[in-house]
């Protein structure tokens, strides 16, 4: 009993350490977080933000690694303990949305990534194994994480995590299987007064697309949503269009619902493209596939938040889920995805994108950071956990 006694006392200092380091941290994570937030960059164009979360990370004696899996803003900082012991990467998000900035909260999340790190390369005596901090771009538009997981940057890894902002506290949520893409319809252009009977309206075969699919709706499973704008739907009221486009996104609960969803949409279009007398192409974006919540990992996860004070609520019984590009890779390892309070709040809103940089965002942080940091700690000092872990995710993947 002593035995036992003794090793928790132990594991509350240790925690107490990784505490302690991320305060000390605060004042340059508030800083880099709000230079982030001021300076909102899209997919694929965030070089200053990639650059000014490595810079605390090479500073410290992390090796780095720029352009990850081919990526130009991607990277990956390594931290070997010398010592025998897991994998743990800690992901980074930090492109912005148009016009929004940072109305989901990248800013925050690769803060929160690479505070963690800075905290336990400070106290590296609590490490085994190899730390990373990966950046990951694209989250928004390009599935950056799709691409990194296809090039293999996390075959390597035992356990990924992040942490994301939101309107309230959540370590287990749902995320969709999801698929864009861009139906291009070609037709011929007339004179819509004078010889209409001479053209081929690219329009009608986009409108005749959107009514084909809502004529589907009634047979879609609960779990599915098909939503879509037309991008483009002509120049002028008296020319018929010779093109037009519209782009839908389409989402299920997984990647194999997903592809009975695309095709019959697709099948939609090309109805649409045939009544018209138009021609079709399909530009088809990357899969998002569903999310994998490691339940164990979350649980660990969850635990550190109580230490912290942070209320955990459970996530929606149904509904209320989007997707993310963190379902790629938590098919590859055991990986969580849990949200943080930061106010009364929802993503891609500018009042989301205000929270983000206000106090509140900046204490969500910094509690992510402790707890990201601490759990890393569990799977490090402790063989059993992280085996709960693996096994998880290997029980998991032996299924398919």
């Amino acid at each position: 009993m002593s035995g036992c006694t003794t090793s928790v006392h132990h594991a509350k200092e240790q925690k107490a350490e990784i505490i302690a380091a991320v305060d000390s941290l605060a004042a340059q994570a508030s800083a880099l977080a709000l230079s982030i937030h001021a300076n909102p960059e899209l997919s694929f164009e965030e070089a200053e933000s990639a650059a000014a979360l490595i810079a605390p990370l090479r500073a410290a004696g992390f090796e780095i690694e720029v352009q990850s899996g081919g990526l130009p803003t991607a990277f990956r900082a390594t931290f070997d303990s010398g010592k025998p012991g897991p994998v743990i990467a800690l992901l980074a998000e930090y492109d912005a949305l148009k016009e929004l900035g940072h109305a989901c909260g990248h800013n925050l999340i690769g803060t929160a990534s690479v505070t963690a790190a800075l905290a336990l390369k400070q106290q590296s005596h609590l490490l085994t194994g190899k730390l990373e901090v990966i950046g990951t771009p694209s989250e928004e538009e390009g599935g950056g994480k799709i691409i990194l997981s296809e090039k293999g940057i996390f075959d390597h890894v035992d356990a990924v995590m992040m942490f994301h902002p939101r309107d309230k506290t959540m370590v287990v949520r749902g995320g969709l299987a999801c698929v864009d893409a861009i139906f291009k319809f070609y037709g011929k252009a007339a004179h819509a007064a004078s010889a209409p009977q001479n053209g081929i309206s690219a329009l009608d075969a986009v409108i005749h697309t959107f009514n084909g699919i809502n004529a589907l709706r009634q047979l879609f499973t609960d779990d599915v949503r098909v939503h879509g704008i037309i991008s483009d739907g002509g120049s002028a009221t008296n020319i018929v269009p010779a093109y037009a486009e519209a782009k839908f996104l389409m989402r299920a609960e997984t990647v194999r619902g997903l592809s009975t969803v695309k095709q019959k949409v697709f099948d939609a279009a090309r109805g649409a493209a045939l009544m018209a007398g138009a021609r079709l192409e399909i530009e088809e974006g990357l899969t998002y596939a569903e999310r994998n919540n490691n339940l164990t990992l979350a649980e660990y996860f969850k635990q550190n938040l109580d230490i912290l004070g942070v209320e955990v609520v459970p996530p929606p019984l149904s509904g209320g889920i989007g997707s993310s590009d963190i379902g790629n890779v938590s098919q590859v390892t055991a990986a969580i995805h849990p949200y943080i309070r930061i106010g009364d709040v929802l993503p891609h809103t500018p009042e989301f994108a205000e929270a983000a940089g206000s106090e509140a965002g900046l204490q969500a942080m910094l509690q992510a950071a402790k707890a990201l940091a601490m759990t890393t700690v569990d799977l490090c000092q402790d063989g059993a956990k992280l085996q709960a872990v693996r096994e998880e995710f290997l029980n998991w993947k032996s299924r398919f």
